[in-house]
């Protein structure tokens, strides 16, 4: 009988800084850059275990898989800041993470979050083995097994797709993408990250959809859009150079600061439409420019009901 042995309770910690690509709007950091320093974080955490990514591949038949991300960011990240990223084994399965900057004298959280990784056999692995003892509890058939997250629908025959995930009068908006193989995993299926970006340029459509982009927001009123909380979950494999059906839609407005948003994606084989991974947003709008720069935006009627209704 095999003895799991239960990983350190030690912090891994990794000392990074966000990549210059996420500078779009003056030297903040937009949310995607903060998720990718947590999966740089999550690596960091499984090397000090004693088998990386690329071990845990070639000498297991395992394939790394982040599955569920969720992040609050309670503080800005800026272009140049050294970041602090420990992280933690929590309960079940989960991992803490936190990333602090040093700022001003004193250090500030930009980050706090939970991160779930599947290690999953892969078909195109030299070998396959069990997972190592320290890792045995984060080993999962495949990726469902490993998210719970099955969700599936029978698309009538003759029934339109559009239709049938954005409905007319939902305030639905559906935008579909190949998914190319730098979005993937193992020769295989589309990665967290790729969800991540998914997640940024579906709100970016959204937006430009319902005539308030952000050029046209920044232009006009100096608002760009700023993420609080953000969260990403697989659920089955999107194969590569599949189309990737994504729904987003905006749920609420809370206090006319902030809205809250949903992201469902699904992939369609035969007359199944399977669900591959949904993410929830917390958004709000900052003022970029001027004496009040960085401060959060009220939200105007005008604008809750172009988020929560039609395109204007």
């Amino acid at each position: 009988m095999t003895t799991l042995v239960p990983p350190t309770p030690v912090p891994s910690v990794l000392v990074g800084r966000p990549r210059y690509e996420g500078a779009n709007i003056r030297t903040w950091i937009g949310f995607k850059h903060f998720m990718y320093l947590v999966e740089e974080a999550v690596l960091q955490w499984l090397r000090d275990q004693g088998h990386g990514a690329r071990e845990l591949f070639h000498k297991y038949g395992l394939g790394t898989e982040i599955v569920d991300c969720s992040v609050q960011l309670p503080a800005v990240l800026e272009v140049d800041d050294e970041v602090r990223a420990e992280v933690v084994a929590g309960t079940g399965k989960r991992l803490r993470v936190q990333m602090s900057v040093h700022r001003d004298g004193q250090d500030v959280v930009v980050l706090r979050g939970h991160v779930t990784v599947a290690l999953i056999p892969e078909t195109d692995a030299p070998t396959h083995r069990t997972a190592p003892d320290t890792l045995a509890a984060w080993e999962a058939a495949e990726l469902g097994e490993a998210t719970g997250l099955r969700s599936e629908r029978t698309l009538p025959a003759g029934a339109d797709l559009a239709s049938t995930l954005a409905p007319a009068g939902s305030g639905a908006f559906l935008w579909s993408w190949r998914a190319p193989y730098f979005y993937c995993h193992f020769s295989d299926r589309v990665q967290h990250s790729g969800y991540v970006r998914a997640l940024e340029e579906v709100v970016d459509r959204f937006l430009a959809d319902r005539g308030i982009s952000v050029g046209r927001m920044l232009r006009e009123r100096a608002w760009i859009p700023v993420v609080s909380r953000a969260r990403v979950r697989l659920a089955e494999p999107a194969h590569m150079e599949e189309t990737v059906h994504t729904v987003f839609q905006v749920d609420d407005v809370l206090r006319e600061m902030m809205f809250s948003g949903r992201m469902d994606c699904w992939v369609q084989r035969d007359d199944r439409l399977i669900q591959v991974a949904s993410a929830t947003i917390l958004h709000g709008y900052a003022i970029s420019r001027g004496p009040d720069a960085g401060q959060l935006a009220r939200l105007d009627p005008e604008v809750c009901a172009i988020l929560t209704g039609s395109r204007s």
